[in-house]
């Protein structure tokens, strides 16, 4: 029977949508299971086929928990800010509300064409204002919040001004700033906007003077992982360090749950890792430093205390505010020219960059307050402000970048660890040997002199022993327009949150979509965004007189504020009181099987995990971790084409033949080429670009043969491949079949086309097995023990490769299972019917075809997955090889319930066995049950 998965794919598409059947209820009995993929941004390219390989494993995982029993949550929404729309709207003046629209519109008919189980009612968008009414509502709630550090978590901040008003600062142990001290007098008796100034020192929402990555050309400020090698990653324009103030998160004050509650989570270790890293636990001791002629001291943070003496000079981050108090006039044109070319550079560049040594002198000298010898304060870019203090201690005996510092310098370098090596040469850092060269540590092992170090240091008055973080604070304002706008309103300088009755505080019209001329954000540009304090409502811009109408914020939210409680909202997405409802909340709970790719691993992953802490230390949600389980998918990788340009002319020569020429090497479509072959359509290349249209080619055998490489599917190299194409050749349930069986779901793999052919082949012969010819003809006999073997191997195969997300093993077993009941010509419902379930997560347009055609009136999605029956696989006879002295000589059928003893006696009793002993008695005989008997005579 013909196999036409064109029209059995748009049918059982149409179905599902005018039945809801993915609908998911809220009402049930029944066990939840929350599968989720991570966000995706409506990019104006589309998918290509590299794009649903994380969507299909999900779904494939979604659907088998539902043949389980199971009430599975499994949503689809857009993350639909971003500065792509934004980019587009300023060169062409085209809202980005309209190009994120279009570009949805597109992906959701392509991704409703793979046939995915998506519950589209639950559909979310972060650019929607009934959504964005919420993220705002959450910066609101952080803002209103501080971080009890004595019960280790957030709570509001009226709790904090109680605090103050009882006892100031006394007792007081919370997430700061800057260490502040006062009184309840002192507290009371300050002005409003002095209370306000302070409690901004403690808000988890706080506007500071920050050091960000400053991109003039985007006219705003990006996030760390947007930033490549001091370019933007979007258009690769200068990026430079500046100061601006800005809003950012107290992230840090979640640092130390952030990092054990990894411990809780099914993650990829790398992905673990990451985070720890990024984190950046460490521990050891702040000290004070004195500065030779100055009052200021210079703090550091260190986690070798132990080598305080073979401390021998400092180094300052460029930033570090001190730097300009200290440095000498003879310095000052080294140390400004310094701190220029520094700005240039991301933090992350800085990090990274760990082979150049690069530095000025600022004139100044500390002092070692154990050795009270000099040390020459340097300026460096590898310190970082952030980290720390923006201040270190260099020993450059037992440090690889203070050494290389010191060489470049020409800087005393004095062993403190006893080594045999030559410091002077070469940095020794280890823990396992003793002090040397340090006074009263001299003997003591790493813990003993660290310990004793940190009670001197305490002793002196100079410091003491702490805990640090490399985390920094994540900064929450971006200069741009397509963004969620900030619900905050300025009053004497001072920021007040909108009350929550005025949310959403929607994005206004602009004009243009660039900064004003004054260089305030695009939303400078608005006409009406003047919050009327008495009316409580936003009014027009020139009505602001500072007395009743008041300037609104003009940042907006970054890029990820909408995507960290995404998750919440799809619990309950149409909720018009709250963001989430706590019943709701507490029934889906965490997201059982979170897949996306790994590039999340400390931007998304990090901010989802810290607003879902808060959101359960404000009692709103009762789960600390937003994702149990998280898998991140492989790269499926394009197969580029390339073509050879004879230098200086317009002749292109065929592959084998290209050597013999001096060439370029072009990247040409991948859709230029002759079907599924390497071979070049001439005409069509002449017809693809104007420079082409002359173009004259040197053959081989009559045909243009392209070069073939693999790389990452993209635009640039022309390799992509549209799933649409895919879906009309071959099906939707071709191309879901085909992208898992490529190899395991982790791994990145190259695309091929040609691949296809043979799952396809498969589904025929699927579809084939229920007809006879072009009768629809299965039978109610029942099956043989042979036929139910093949069906229980299959299911035993599958639920093991599913529940461990080996979905391409399963490829493989499905086409061994219908190849052999094909042999048998099985046509039993018994096991045609199993057959169809089991095959239907991965296929589910044709499976859901073959059961109405079963006679079935309702969705296969809900069947039971079919029970494993261990009896089905016992095998009833063995066929034992019988090997003597080595060499096997025949073999031998016998009952798979015999003993060890039972098979030996009938092994030696066998007539070829008698034979071959000839009257002789074995001396060992080894019998390995259901495998092999081994006789040495």
């Amino acid at each position: 029977m013909f196999y036409d998965h064109q029209q059995i794919e748009k049918k059982w598409q149409k179905y599902w949508e005018e039945n809801q059947t993915y609908k998911t209820s809220n009402n049930t009995d029944k066990p939840k299971f929350y599968v989720l993929d991570m966000f995706p941004y409506p990019s104006g390219a589309g998918l290509h086929v590299g794009h649903p390989l994380g969507y299909i494993a999900s779904d494939i995982y979604a659907r088998y928990k539902r043949h389980q029993g199971f009430n599975v949550l499994h949503p689809v929404g857009y993350d639909s800010f971003g500065l792509p729309a934004e980019q587009y709207a300023i060169q062409t003046g085209q809202h980005p509300a309209i190009t994120t629209e279009q570009n949805i519109n597109r992906y959701e008919e392509q991704l409703r064409k793979i046939g995915f189980s998506f519950d589209w009612s639950r559909e979310v968008r972060t650019s929607d204002a009934s959504y964005y009414k919420w993220t705002q509502w959450i910066f609101i709630q952080l803002y209103h919040s501080w971080y009890n550090k004595n019960t280790d978590k957030a709570e509001p901040i009226d709790s904090l001004i109680q605090h103050f008003e009882e006892k100031g600062t006394e007792g007081l142990n919370a997430n700061q700033n800057d260490e502040l001290n006062f009184t309840s007098e002192e507290w009371k008796n300050a002005s409003d906007i002095d209370k306000e100034d302070i409690l901004l020192n403690y808000r988890l929402a706080y506007r500071a003077e920050t050091t960000v990555n400053w991109c003039p050309a985007l006219g705003t400020v990006l996030a760390n992982d947007e930033v490549k090698d001091g370019k933007s990653e979007r258009g690769g324009f200068p990026v430079f360090q500046k100061k601006m103030m800005q809003w950012s998160m107290r992230i840090s004050a979640y640092s130390e749950r952030l990092l054990q509650g990894l411990n809780t989570l099914d993650w990829p270790q790398p992905l673990k890792d990451s985070q720890e890293y990024w984190i950046g636990k460490s521990q050891g001791a702040q000290v004070q430093f004195k500065v030779e002629g100055h009052d200021e001291t210079v703090e550091v943070f260190t986690t070798r205390p132990d080598t305080i003496f073979g401390a021998t000079f400092m180094v300052l981050a460029p930033e570090n505010p001190l730097v300009e108090t200290i440095t000498t006039d003879a310095q000052k044109v080294e140390v400004d020219t310094y701190i220029e070319e520094t700005s240039k550079k991301t933090e992350r560049d800085r990090m990274s960059d760990v082979k150049n040594v690069s530095g000025a002198f600022t004139g100044s000298y500390a002092i070692n307050p154990f050795s009270n010898e000099k040390m020459p304060i340097y300026i460096s870019d590898y310190v970082l402000m952030g980290y720390g203090t923006g201040a270190v201690m260099a020993v450059p005996a037992h440090d690889e970048r203070d050494h290389r510092f010191a060489k470049k310098f020409n800087l005393e370098i004095k062993k403190v660890v006893e080594t045999e090596e030559d410091v002077q040469e070469k940095s020794f850092d280890s823990k396992d040997s003793v002090c040397v060269n340090s006074d009263f540590l001299n003997g003591l092992h790493y813990n003993e002199a660290k310990a004793k170090m940190i009670s001197e240091i305490e002793t002196k008055g100079i410091g003491h022993g702490t805990t640090n973080y490399r985390q920094r604070d994540a900064i929450f304002s971006r200069q741009r327009y397509w963004g969620e706008p900030v619900p905050i309103y300025y009053k004497d300088g001072m920021p007040y949150t909108l009350p929550t009755s005025a949310l959403p505080l929607e994005l206004p019209e602009v004009e243009k979509y660039l900064p004003t001329e004054d260089g305030d954000p695009p939303l400078g540009n608005a006409k009406e965004f003047a919050w009327d304090e008495a009316n409580q409502k936003v009014v027009a811009t020139d009505l602001i007189d500072d007395k009743t109408i008041f300037p609104l914020e003009l940042s907006t939210m970054p890029g990820w504020a909408g995507s960290s409680w995404y998750f919440l909202r799809y619990m309950d997405p149409n909720d018009e009181e709250t963001f989430v409802k706590k019943e709701l909340a507490d029934y889906w709970g965490q997201v059982d099987l979170y897949i996306g790719g790994s590039e999340h691993a400390t931007g998304h992953l990090l901010y989802s995990r810290f607003w879902n802490m808060f959101l359960k230390d404000r009692g709103y949600i009762s789960h600390d971790e937003p994702f149990q389980k998280l898998i991140n998918q492989g790269m499926i990788l394009g197969m580029s084409a390339f073509v050879y340009r004879i230098d200086g002319t317009n002749q292109y020569v065929s592959k084998n033949l290209a050597k013999d020429y001096q060439t370029q090497q072009i990247h040409v479509d991948v859709s230029l080429l002759k079907g599924t072959s390497d071979e070049l359509d001439t005409e069509a290349f002449k017809a693809w670009r104007p420079d082409y249209a002359d173009a004259e080619f040197i053959l081989e055998d009559g045909k243009y043969i392209t070069d073939r490489e693999v790389e990452k599917m993209s635009k640039s190299k022309y390799n992509v491949v549209n799933p649409d194409d895919i879906c009309e050749e071959y099906g939707a349930d071709g191309l879901r079949l085909y992208e898992m069986f490529l190899g395991p779901l982790e791994q990145s793999k190259p695309w091929n086309t040609q691949g296809l052919s043979g799952v396809y082949g498969f589904l025929k012969k699927f579809w084939n097995l229920y007809f006879n010819g072009d009768v629809f003809e299965v039978s109610d006999e029942e099956p043989t023990k042979a036929e139910y073997k093949v069906l229980h191997t299959l299911i035993k195969k599958v639920v093991y490769d599913i529940e461990n997300f080996s979905f391409n093993t399963s490829v493989s077993s499905f086409m061994i299972a219908v190849n052999e009941l094909q042999k048998i010509k099985c046509n039993k419902r018994n096991i045609l019917e199993p057959l169809a379930v089991i095959i239907s997560p991965y296929a589910p347009h044709i499976c859901e075809e073959l059961w109405s055609l079963l006679g079935h009136g309702t969705s296969i999605e809900f069947e039971r997955f079919p029970a494993l029956n261990e009896d089905y696989l016992v095998e009833d006879e063995i066929e034992y090889p019988v090997s003597v002295n080595g060499k096997m000589k025949f073999k031998i059928s016998l009952s798979a319930q015999l003993s060890a003893k039972e098979v030996e006696d009938l092994v030696i009793s066998n007539e070829k066995m008698q034979q071959i002993l000839e009257g002789k008695t074995p001396k060992k005989i080894i019998v390995v049950p259901h495998r092999i008997v081994n006789i040495v005579i």
